[in-house]
């Protein structure tokens, strides 16, 4: 319960957020993806520290980004519209028009700003790929994935800071409020992680034990991910779905599974390339649907929903 609520209180202060006029695209960029990807933070810290397999880091960040790129977005997708493409043309008074236009333009610009991120997913799914062909991850392999997530948020500031200067914005004081009960919730997060990990390691039988720490834990962390796609698929906004998915992607691969790298090498669970390969084929899908029809269809949805079931059967039957 306690990773519940914090996990609640930190989806709250972003909804706060998101009323304060923070965009979606920074918001799922910026600001989601370490909230909702804290735990698997955490999870790294909490695994170096009971001397854990570092596979389990892996197979946790693989669950958690699978789940995201397929589930997580088929099923908005089924259930609600998921269109993101440009705003649609309006008639009437000059100034509608305007208005019509500049929403249109704020679509585009939300559309190349997920298709970006999707691009992103994909280069950072393949590096891990490249690095870990050899059966491990080390230390350097480590530096590289957690070099290219710094540069990849660094790139996001900048972009951030440009728009407020084009725009002429000033970030709210009411940020750093928001941004404390965050952390609050972080901690609560925290201790939550801690004790399910110490309790697992003490069932050594049975599917709910060790022996299944890194699904476990993925699937559990994943779920304020599947609150948030619900919500704003409910809200009707699927950009901020897509991208505090694929972000929450970027905080599990390459940052988790980097730092666990640094932290001492690490292996790989046998179902690796299964999930490397399907996650690369759902990026390319997201990418295709939303570049050229601005939208995920409901058969898509499907699609993906069963590529997911897909995914466990390999994972954990295979």
């Amino acid at each position: 319960m306690l990773f519940f609520d914090a996990s609640l209180l930190m989806i709250w202060r972003l909804e706060h957020l998101t009323r304060s006029g923070v965009e979606g695209t920074v918001l799922g960029t910026l600001v989601m993806p370490y909230c909702s990807g804290i735990g698997n933070l955490i999870f790294v810290f909490v695994v170096a520290q009971q001397h854990l397999p570092g596979a389990e880091v892996v197979t946790n960040s693989l669950v958690n980004n699978v789940t995201n790129m397929t589930l997580l977005i088929g099923l908005p997708a089924i259930l609600w519209d998921m269109h993101v493409g440009a705003g649609r043309k309006s008639k009437g008074h000059k100034s509608r028009t305007r208005k019509s236009k500049a929403n249109g333009d704020d679509a585009r610009l939300n559309r190349l700003s997920m298709l970006l991120t999707l691009t992103a997913v994909f280069f950072f799914t393949g590096a891990v790929w490249a690095l870990g062909r050899d059966g491990r991850l080390d230390f350097g392999d480590g530096l590289v994935l957690v070099g290219l997530f710094l540069f990849w948020q660094c790139f996001h500031v900048f972009d951030v800071l440009k728009n407020n200067v084009r725009e002429n914005k000033s970030l709210n004081w009411h940020l750093a409020l928001d941004l404390a009960l965050l952390l609050v919730g972080g901690y609560f997060v925290y201790l939550s992680v801690q004790g399910l990990v110490k309790w697992l390691m003490t069932v050594q039988s049975g599917f709910i034990s060790v022996k299944h720490l890194g699904w476990l834990t993925g699937w559990l962390m994943v779920m304020p991910n599947a609150v948030l796609a619900l919500y704003y698929g409910w809200r009707r906004k699927p950009e901020v779905i897509y991208t505090s998915q694929v972000g929450d992607g970027h905080i599990c691969i390459p940052l988790c599974v980097g730092l666990s790298a640094l932290i001492r090498p690490l292996g790989l669970p046998p179902f690796f390339n299964t999930a490397i390969a399907l996650l690369g084929g759902a990026v390319v899908l997201h990418f295709l649907f939303v570049a050229f029809l601005g939208r995920l269809p409901r058969a898509v949805g499907w699609v993906l929903v069963g590529a997911y079931g897909l995914f466990l059967y390999q994972g954990l039957l295979g």
